[in-house]
């Protein structure tokens, strides 16, 4: 019990030095590691964000406080599915660098705090929200729920850390990593910010979207394995019901299947709904294997 508690403390404290040797402006945690799996379709997933049309209550911001401003609405089409539940919006990405490195470059109105910590913008990719939208579905927005950031044809996973309070409250805000990584040849900061409305905002809801406490504390996420591990299951749980994600029971992927893999098969010969979770892809839990695999001696399988 005790060694248990030791090397405990031991991993915290290991974690907690990487992490804290990613809080610089130009050090931070490589995109890979909350980068989404590389087997999905970003158009499939755009081309059903296009569709949303359902729009949420407070659901309607500017993207900047200028009085010309484009507006953008949060839609909740996706919010009440059982699996994969959301809120999704397009809009621009401003720099967050609210928290630790409130005096980041080109921040004017920083705080030193974000709504659930003091997180750090170097090394927390994380995504804002106004505050209004929070208030009015903080049952189903707790606060660090992981969310998906399509962006210049790549897509990240984050944290939705921190809200916009300001007057009037903007959309399509992340943090100095989050940007900096979508558009890492623009030389974003706290004044400098990707102005298109490309940049597609996926926040899941509900207390299974939380990143855990073991994954996170008030400055920095230090677990990304977590973090990358609910983002491509909450993304694929998404797929599922928006039926872009081919069943067992089908015998083909098409150009429109979620999963880009092709013919890829379980040990009894039935399509992989998701590859890299079928037989025998390495797991930790039941919850990493599909199709009704099991997790057994680290391997998925069907026995």
């Amino acid at each position: 019990m005790l060694f248990t508690s030791i090397l405990s403390l031991l991993l915290l404290f290991v974690s907690t030095a990487l992490t804290q040797s990613f809080d610089d402006p130009n050090a931070g945690p490589p995109a890979g590691v909350f980068a989404a799996g590389p087997k999905f379709s970003l158009a499939a997933l755009q081309s059903e964000v296009s569709k949303a049309s359902k729009v949420a209550l407070e659901a309607t911001y500017p993207i900047n406080s200028g009085s010309n401003a484009a507006q953008v609405t949060i839609h909740s089409d996706w919010a009440d599915f059982s699996e994969g539940g959301a809120f999704v919006w397009v809009a621009d990405m401003d720099v967050d660098c609210d928290g630790l490195n409130f005096q980041c470059e080109g921040n004017q109105d920083g705080q030193a705090v974000t709504d659930f910590g003091a997180l750090s913008a170097y090394a927390v990719p994380f995504i804002v929200i106004p505050n209004r939208f929070g208030v009015q579905y903080k049952g189903a927005l707790p606060g660090n729920n992981v969310a998906a950031v399509i962006c210049n044809g790549k897509m990240f996973y984050g944290i939705y850390g921190d809200t916009n309070g300001a007057s009037p409250q903007a959309i399509g805000e992340a943090s100095w990593l989050m940007a900096r990584t979508c558009f890492p040849n623009d030389n974003l900061n706290g004044n400098r910010g990707h102005a298109e409305t490309d940049v597609t905002y996926i926040v899941f809801t509900g207390n299974n979207a939380v990143l855990p406490g073991s994954a996170l504390n008030e400055h920095y996420i230090t677990d990304f394995a977590t973090l990358r591990s609910m983002g491509d299951k909450l993304v694929h749980s998404l797929a599922k019901s928006l039926q872009l994600v081919s069943g067992s029971e089908k015998s083909d992927f098409t150009a429109t299947t979620f999963s880009t893999a092709v013919a890829t098969t379980t040990a009894t010969g039935s399509p992989c709904s998701w590859e890299g979770h079928c037989a025998d892809a390495p797991c930790s839990i039941d919850d990493d294997c599909v199709d009704g695999l099991a997790c057994e001696a680290g391997k998925c399988t069907s026995s």
